[in-house]
């Protein structure tokens, strides 16, 4: 969760001064090919925050994700990270600028090993961060502990937290996670989910596109709703889930 600065006015009484923004899409216009998915799309994540995006199927959410990190077709708009221009920008270009993507699909490495995964994560460093890689084992010790088995051996679940683990292998100041809890087994979501935050508290800001959306909403600091590609709703993740409609057309009730 981000931090919130307690500055003094200038006549004297307490203001909250907030996180500097990382993260900035506006008016996107977006698709694959000359298909268009999202349309103007207004979203923002500051330093340390947890963002989510909710909706029904085929909102365009995972569109919104593989845009800000340069796998769509951009139509129009913009996407800026640290008051940058990225939008245009190939995802090798990208992750120098701070951002680690897990997709949710084929996001591991199968024939590799656990560490030659977490290897590639850095090849863009002249020398391998050997640091990074001992703060990914103590944050997830599994890793560790499989670390010369091929990642297609893994569980769903360790397959999750080695393509985080891979995505975090250079620090990103923005870690992009779309459906981590797709596939898993149900007493697996919530240990996802705690894991997750512990990457958010560590100072890492979220943007999480996520299916199960009361669970994200509950933790998260701040949610979108989508609705057939356009923002619908924004609102911190409690007030959220208590607004009767959003319940009531995209919560279940």
């Amino acid at each position: 969760m981000p931090t919130w600065v307690i500055a003094m006015s200038e006549s004297g009484s307490q203001t909250d001064e907030q996180p500097g923004e990382l993260l900035r899409v506006q008016s996107l216009d977006a698709g694959y090919e000359d298909l268009q998915i999202i349309t103007d799309v207004d979203m923002s994540v500051r330093e340390g925050e947890y963002v989510t995006i909710v909706g029904p199927n085929g909102a365009g959410k995972s569109t919104v994700m593989k845009s800000v990190f340069g796998l769509t077709n951009q139509m129009g708009g913009s996407v800026r990270f640290r008051e940058e221009t990225i939008s245009g920008k190939d995802p090798e270009e990208i992750i120098h600028y701070g951002l680690g993507y897990v997709p949710q699909n084929a996001n591991v490495f199968a024939g590799l090993s656990v560490r030659e995964n977490l290897e590639m994560g850095a090849y863009i460093r002249e020398e391998f961060p050997v640091a990074a890689m001992e703060r990914i084992y103590d944050r997830f010790p599994i890793l560790e502990e499989r670390a010369t088995q091929q990642a297609g051996t893994l569980s769903g679940g360790q397959r999750q937290m080695l393509a985080m683990g891979r995505a975090l292998m250079l620090d990103p100041d923005l870690l992009l996670l779309d459906e981590p809890s797709a596939g898993l087994a149900p007493d697996l979501v919530a240990e996802m989910f705690d894991r997750i935050d512990r990457i958010n508290d560590a100072g890492t800001g979220i943007l999480m596109v996520e299916q199960n959306a009361k669970q994200a909403l509950r933790r998260c600091d701040r949610g979108y709703v989508l609705v057939d590609g356009q923002n619908r709703y924004e609102d911190t993740g409690d007030a959220l889930l208590g607004d009767p409609k959003v319940r009531r057309d995209f919560l279940g009730g």
